[in-house]
């Protein structure tokens, strides 16, 4: 019995085809290459470096964030940009 599969999460990003990535962020769905994967990943680094993150806290607390070449934007609060930093790192931990 797995204990978690009842649970959805806000966060999902998942393998769709070779270099085809969907990332799920609450209800929006959003298709990613993986070169958009890879600048995103370098983007949600940047913004949680402990420096940048306390900024974003002492200001608005939230960022909004262009996602696949400015296709997308998302309003991400600390929380769900921390979380958002998880799954990029989960889906980078096989390589």
């Amino acid at each position: 019995m797995e204990i978690l599969s009842d649970v959805t999460f806000n966060i999902q990003l998942k393998k769709h085809t070779f270099c085809n990535y969907q990332l799920k962020i609450d209800e929006k769905v959003m298709t990613l290459t993986f070169p958009q994967v890879l600048q995103l990943r370098n983007k949600v680094n940047t913004l949680t470096s402990a420096e940048n993150l306390e900024n974003i806290i002492e200001n608005e607390n939230f960022v909004l964030l262009f996602i696949a070449d400015r296709k997308h934007l998302v309003f991400l609060e600390i929380p769900k940009l921390l979380d958002l930093k998880e799954e990029l790192g989960y889906c980078f931990s096989d390589f």
